[in-house]
């Protein structure tokens, strides 16, 4: 299996991964700005990195209990 392959397998079976990326990503950018003096900035792009994080946990969660349900009824 090629690794395009999985990226597409995993973002259908977990739905908060690009979430999580995003917040991976906005951490970067706001430690970016932090380091260029911009603090006011850096602050609220870790705020919207945050909820980023909140929402993809809350995604992936559901994700995995729905799989998990469907692969107990595949098993029966």
């Amino acid at each position: 299996m090629s690794k395009r392959e999985k990226i597409k397998r995993n973002l259908r079976q977990n739905w908060g991964f690009p979430f999580i990326l995003l917040f991976q990503a906005l951490i970067l950018l706001s430690g970016g700005f932090l380091i260029q003096g911009d603090s006011a900035l850096a602050n609220t792009i870790v705020t919207y990195s945050y909820f980023s994080l909140v929402v993809g946990i809350a995604l992936q969660l559901t994700s995995f209990l729905m799989n998990g349900r469907r692969k107990q009824k595949e098993n029966e």
